[in-house]
Order: structure tokens, then C-alpha cells, then sequence
């Protein structure tokens, strides 16, 4: 019996539900974890083990492939690359799931060549509660599998939008995770569909201008084009994420700008390179199995071949962020520059709807083309804050004080009370959302004005130094305007509601005494009537102007409870030397 003929028997004992199904069904929970568990017996180089709660009740369990059998990832990461794969967040995408048990029985066995400098470590069903809750009907436009997982996990929450607000028992696991493996490259696998085209494969890498510096460019110019040739080079074509919605995407399309809520954009707060693969759910289930297996093969590949320029890379995004001294935010797309895409896709046409009578669009599968595409993938920041010593927090914003602690944030506590002149802000504006998104009425376009005060903190209050692993953490969720701030997911609302008030009858002696002590304020007050007919005629309207403007407003209302200690201020002082 020959050695390949060996390793096809051995394969064979180690079938997945996926493939005893002829590609038809996908695993379920209970199969995947037992399936895991069997390579891990009969295996040294795979572990598994469970890390963390989810809101399902059972555990997140953690696979770890390393041909040397040493899962001690202290000492893993200073020779080797590690590549951290989610699969399951949304457990009725689950490609990944069944690609990945294919993956990890196929090296195990030596049907694939094992990595000398690459460790690979998976989370298997992300979406535990999700994948329970499975069912025929919940993907409506989805080409199989026959029953698979539903997209809410065991709360109905939607798991790709937890990473920085982390509701969920399964984001604060999913931290402890990725901080115990610091994976070099991170990915999580998807199903998409905003329209039809040639492609089962699509990507969506982290945003490279974001991510920023020599890392940035080096995913964009170098590790995308690097993966997609060796998936050319398989007959398999991939294309961007086709980041559309009832529009051809021939007609040009943007680069999905992943938020720090989404996975990727969370860990590429730590300078890890994320991908998202996003196969197209109209592709047979056992194509969109192999299009998946094959580009972590491939990713494997490249970098087993890259990785001592992808850490080293990492190193240098590291200290350069350490070094900065400013910070952007809200990324807008550029338009001054994009790349051209030979988009394959299928010729489309609007047509009346037999349903609405209404126009429709519809793609002719016999019509196939390649075109010249416009792909919108640069992007600017339109927003830039100087970067801060340290952030204070008054220690009863415990809720805070979790988060930072789930992601290895290093803080002290003032020993103290003690009087400091900080920076703080004021919240001038915000629009908030109408209708519930992900457990919030989350704010956005947030407008702050920045004022220099003196406060008293008390002994036990948070001093946060933005010198740390951590800093571009820090800055996304605390400062205010980010867009994904901890301000901005409502975590800070309390702020926001005034809780003392006045009686008109009594105020009004108040207010003529103001208005007669201070001529600016009169001024403007008479201004304001002259300019603002409804106002003019509002006497509610008009005390109330008045008492936002007196001394007996609540200091509290409207006043963000974070603060900066500026470099080169008498407040750094307080941070060690």
C-alpha cells in the first residue's frame, strides 16, 4: 500500500457530516465540537480546549494546530505567525464551519503540507445559541445548506456588530481569546449576496488606509494581490466584496469601511491583518465549502512564506503608534483616487415586476461579462485629535472599567483625592437613531467642544495612558466622536438628561436679575428673539434659555466623564516615569 493511499484511508476515517452528506448539509454544534475532539485524541498536533462563556450557556472552545504540539502560545508567537479563524457568527453562513474541520483533518493526516512557521488556531461556532437555533427557511435567497443556524445568537444579537460594545458573553470571550493568541492575521468566515456575478469567492480586508503606515500598505499592495494570485493560480477567481444593494456593481462600487464593531475592524486596533471572506450564497453549498477551504489554504500558504515580514511589520505599526502624536477618525471615501477592478458579472436589466408592477432588477446568467470596474477603496479621515498622556474615569463607571479590563487595557488608580487641570468635553450635538439597532439607539455625528478645568478626583478613580499595546483602543471608544465610542453606543446617556430643573414663577425674579447684571447676556438673549420667531413667542422656551446660561445649571448635564491629561501638563505627572 503506497503512503498516499495511506493517508486517503486515513482521511476517510475522519469524514465530516459535510462530506457523508455529498455536500448537501453542514455540521451541527454538537458534531463539529465532537469532531474537533476526535482529532484532538488521536492527533499531538491539534488541542482543543474550552475558554469562555457564551449567552447560549455552553462555552467557546479553542483549536489549536501546530505541527511541533507545543499549544504554550507565549512561546508560539516568538518564532511563528498565528492565524486566528472564526467560523460561525453567523452560523447560517457556514461554510466556514465545515471548510475549516476539512482543513484541520487534511493537515493533521498530511494530505496538505503542515507549516513549519505558522500556527493555526480556530474558533469552531462562534455563534453557539445561533447555531442551535437552526432551521430551513431564515437564509431566503441562500443556495443551501438544507437546515443551518439562525443569524441572532441566543439574545438576538447580531455577533458582528458586539465586538466593541461587547453585550454579549460571546465578545467578552471572544476577547479573552484573542488576547491570549495575538494572532499575526485574523479571519472570519461569511456567506454575502447584494447582487449576482461570476464569483463564489469574495474578500473584505481590513481598510488599509485605516489601518495606516507601512502595514497598511503592505496589505493592500502586497498580501491582498498575494492571495488573490495564488487563488488565480487555482482556478479560483476572487474579487472584492461586492458592496452593493439593487445597483449593478459594474456601475462602480465602495470598499466596506469595517467599524471597530466588526471583527475586523476590532482587531485591527491591535495591528492584526483581518480579512473577511464572503462567499455568494446564489453558489451551490459545496462550492462555496471548497472556494473557502481553498483560500485558507492559500492563506496558509502566503503566510507561511510572509511571516517574518508580517511580524515584523506589526512591530513597526506598533511602535509608530506609540509614537503618534495625532489620531484620525471618521473615514470618509476618497474620491480623488480608486482602483480599476476586471469585474466578472452578469448582464442586468430592470424589468416590470410581476409582483409590484414596479421596476425590478433582474441578472441574465446566460449574458456573462468582464468588465472594467471602478472599485472605491481609498479612503480620509475627516476628523484628527491630538493624543493625550492619559484619560481619567471616575471609578463608579464600572461597566467601562469591565470593557477595558476584558482587553488588557493597564490602568492605575489614584491613591488620593486629588485636584488636576484636565481637558474635558462638552456634548454640543448629536443625532441619535430612530429605531433600535443591536440592543441601542446609537448616537452618531457627535459635535463636542473641548474646555481646560479644573476637577476633584477621588482616591480609586481610573488613570488610562494611552503609552500601551492598547492605545488605538482606547482612542476609538473613548474619545466621544469616534463612531464607535463608548459615547456613541449609549453607554454614557446618563449625561444627557438634565436632573434638576426650575419653577417658572420663581425663575422669572432670577432671570430679569440676570438679564439686568449682564449686558452680553441680554445682548444675545434680544438677539436670539429677533432671529428666532418661535422662540420669540416661546416664554418656556426663553427661561429655559436663561437657565442653561446661569450658575445654577448642573455642572453634570451634557458633560462627558472622561478626561485628557495632556502631554507636557501638570496633570501627566500623576502617570509613572
Amino acid at each position: 500500500m503506497s503512503c498516499e493511499t495511506k493517508k486517503q484511508d486515513k482521511v476517510a476515517s475522519y469524514q465530516t457530516f459535510f462530506e457523508t452528506s455529498g455536500g448537501e448539509e453542514t455540521s451541527t454544534y454538537q458534531e463539529t465540537i465532537a469532531f474537533y475532539m476526535k482529532l484532538a485524541r488521536d492527533f499531538p498536533e491539534i488541542n482543543i480546549h474550552t475558554i469562555g462563556k457564551t449567552d447560549s450557556g455552553y462555552p467557546l472552545h479553542m483549536v489549536t494546530f501546530n505541527p511541533d504540539g507545543d499549544f504554550n502560545l507565549e512561546n508560539v508567537r516568538k518564532e511563528k505567525a498565528i492565524i486566528l479563524i472564526n467560523n460561525g457568527i453567523h452560523p447560517g453562513e457556514s461554510d466556514g464551519i465545515d471548510a475549516t474541520m476539512l482543513l484541520y483533518r487534511d493537515l493533521a493526516t498530511k494530505m496538505l503540507p503542515s507549516p513549519k512557521n505558522t500556527v493555526l488556531v480556530t474558533i469552531p461556532v462562534y455563534n453557539i445559541g445561533g447555531a442551535l437555533n437552526r432551521n430551513s427557511t431564515s437564509r431566503a435567497n441562500q443556495n443551501g445548506p438544507k437546515e443551518y443556524g439562525f443569524r441572532g445568537n441566543a439574545r438576538n444579537y447580531d455577533l458582528n456588530r458586539d465586538f466593541i460594545k461587547m453585550d454579549t458573553k460571546n465578545a467578552q470571550s471572544f476577547a479573552n481569546i484573542f488576547h491570549r493568541v495575538k494572532p499575526d492575521v485574523f479571519v472570519d468566515n461569511h456567506v454575502s449576496n447584494g447582487a449576482d456575478y461570476q464569483y463564489t469567492l469574495t474578500h473584505l480586508f481590513t481598510q488599509h488606509n485605516k489601518l495606516g503606515g507601512n502595514l497598511g500598505k503592505y496589505l493592500h499592495q502586497e498580501f491582498m494581490p498575494g492571495l488573490e494570485k495564488s487563488l488565480a493560480d487555482k482556478k479560483w477567481d476572487i474579487t472584492p466584496y461586492v458592496n452593493v444593494f439593487n445597483v449593478p456593481p459594474e456601475m462602480g462600487f465602495n470598499q466596506f469601511i469595517d467599524h471597530p464593531r466588526y471583527s475586523t475592524g476590532y482587531t485591527t486596533l491591535w495591528n492584526t491583518l483581518g480579512l473577511m471572506v464572503e462567499t455568494h450564497m446564489l453558489k451551490p453549498y459545496d462550492q462555496r465549502v471548497e472556494g473557502t477551504y481553498q483560500l485558507m489554504e492559500s492563506l496558509v500558504q502566503l503566510v507561511e512564506k510572509e511571516y517574518e515580514s508580517i511580524k515584523k511589520l506589526r512591530r513597526e505599526a506598533q511602535e509608530k503608534t506609540l509614537a503618534l502624536t495625532e489620531y484620525h477618525f471618521s473615514w470618509q471615501v476618497d474620491t480623488t483616487q480608486h482602483s480599476l477592478l476586471q469585474f466578472k458579472g452578469y448582464e442586468a436589466e430592470r424589468l416590470l415586476s410581476e409582483v409590484t408592477g414596479l421596476p425590478r432588477l433582474k441578472y441574465d446568467r446566460d449574458k456573462p461579462f468582464t468588465k472594467e470596474t471602478i472599485y472605491r477603496d481609498y479612503y480620509l479621515p475627516l476628523d484628527t485629535i491630538t493624543i493625550p498622556d492619559a484619560y481619567i474615569i471616575n471609578q463608579s463607571w464600572q461597566s467601562i472599567i469591565d470593557k477595558l479590563d476584558a482587553n488588557h487595557i493597564h490602568y492605575s488608580r489614584l491613591g488620593k483625592d486629588t485636584s488636576l487641570t484636565v481637558d474635558g468635553y462638552k456634548i454640543l450635538g448629536y443625532e441619535t437613531r430612530k429605531s433600535p439597532y443591536e440592543g441601542h439607539y446609537l448616537h452618531y455625528d457627535t459635535k463636542v467642544e473641548k474646555c481646560t478645568k479644573i476637577v476633584q478626583f477621588r482616591a480609586g478613580d481610573v488613570v488610562i495612558p494611552t503609552q500601551q499595546i492598547g492605545i488605538r483602543y482606547i482612542l476609538e471608544t473613548l474619545e466621544p466622536h469616534a463612531v464607535d465610542s463608548f459615547f456613541n453606543w449609549n453607554f454614557f446617556d446618563t449625561v444627557l438628561q438634565q436632573k434638576e430643573g426650575f419653577s417658572p414663577y420663581v425663575f422669572e425674579d432670577v432671570a430679569l436679575e440676570m438679564l439686568q447684571n449682564d449686558s452680553i447676556l441680554r445682548q444675545n438673549f434680544e438677539a436670539k428673539k429677533a432671529l428666532d420667531k418661535a422662540f420669540s413667542e416661546n416664554w418656556y422656551a426663553q427661561l429655559d434659555w436663561l437657565f442653561q446660561q446661569s450658575k445654577y445649571l448642573e455642572d453634570a448635564y451634557l458633560t462627558y466623564p472622561v478626561y485628557r491629561v495632556e502631554k507636557g501638563s501638570d496633570a501627566a505627572g500623576i502617570l509613572p516615569k
